[in-house]
């Protein structure tokens, strides 16, 4: 019955690739969210725009708070 089924379910396979395909990109993105080396990073980053001269203070301001609101929203839910 092993092989009956995987013949009848052939044309499903392009399909299925293309969801397991979703599924990594999905999970990358998201260990990428909520990568705290990651976020600290951005924040390193956002520091150094500023002091370049490259965002405004308000600017500045408005980055790192939503890179720790990030920061703490994944210490709330116990990723690390």
């Amino acid at each position: 019955m092993g092989l009956f089924l995987g013949l009848l379910t052939l044309p499903l396979a392009p399909a299925r690739g293309v969801v397991w395909v979703a599924e990594q990109l999905r999970r990358e993105a998201l260990r990428q969210l909520t990568d705290p080396a990651t976020i600290r990073q951005a924040l390193q980053d956002t520091h150094e725009r500023w002091l370049a001269g490259e965002l405004s203070d308000e600017q500045r301001a408005a980055e790192e708070d939503a890179l720790l609101a990030r920061l703490l929203a994944n210490r709330d839910v116990g990723v690390s």
